[in-house]
């Protein structure tokens, strides 16, 4: 009965989110019939690449005896790890209010926060996905830590697709110019300041966020007896 009711509440996110996307996609479609432009269209993209965190996270969920796989469950994570910072990237979307469009900038907004919010949303479940996963494995009092170190990993990797433009699957096509960028950032520290400054004020709001939301679905559950 336990693991029907946690399947039941999976394919209610899952439908959520999905529904959530499409109101996105809507908003997307009706601001280019109405401007003629195809501006913002690339956040549907974007989405796209915040949505995939979630995918191998509850692959991972859903497919139990696939994480008796260790080396199956390590590409998966690697995956999943990868592609994590695209879940809070729409947020640093923003920086193209500044643009002028020619449309009310109150739409654009309404707009990217939408997308923004669904894609943090991909990103916080999948991060919840990953901590259920490595509960089996590590010891429950540290994967707080975990997810707050994860959570800083993705800020830093939000300051690397928004500032120096690498993307998730450079890492194949140009490896070492990603693997130089990130290194000269740690050894050299002092002299990429906004490097450290995106990633650790983006670190701190987006761990605010988490923790906030996870403190109130414990509060609720703690009020209706779960």
């Amino acid at each position: 009965m336990f693991r029907l009711l946690k399947a039941h509440n999976r394919l209610i996110e899952a439908f959520i989110l999905l529904g959530m996307t499409i109101i996105c996609f809507g908003l997307s479609l009706f601001r280019v019939k109405m401007s003629e432009t195809n501006f913002f269209l690339f956040l549907n993209w974007n989405l796209f690449l915040a949505f995939l965190p979630w995918f191998f996270s509850t692959l991972l969920i859903i497919k139990p005896n696939w994480r008796k796989n260790i080396f199956l469950q390590i590409s998966i994570l690697l995956l999943w790890l990868l592609f994590f910072p695209n879940a809070p990237y729409i947020l640093t979307d923003l920086f193209h209010l500044r643009l002028s469009t020619g449309f009310p900038i109150w739409f654009d907004l309404v707009l990217i926060l939408s997308f923004a919010w669904t894609g943090l949303l991909f990103g916080f479940i999948s991060l919840r996905n990953i901590e259920i996963i490595l509960s089996s494995t590590i010891n429950k009092k540290i994967i707080p830590l975990v997810s707050t170190l994860l959570i800083f990993a993705g800020s830093f990797g939000v300051y690397i697709g928004r500032f120096l433009r690498w993307n998730s699957w450079d890492i194949l096509s140009e490896p070492m110019h990603l693997l130089y960028d990130i290194g000269d950032r740690f050894i050299n520290p002092f002299a990429h300041p906004r490097t450290w400054g995106v990633t650790i004020f983006m670190g701190l709001f987006l761990n605010v966020v988490y923790w906030s939301m996870r403190m109130m679905m414990k509060n609720n559950n703690i009020r209706e007896g779960n």
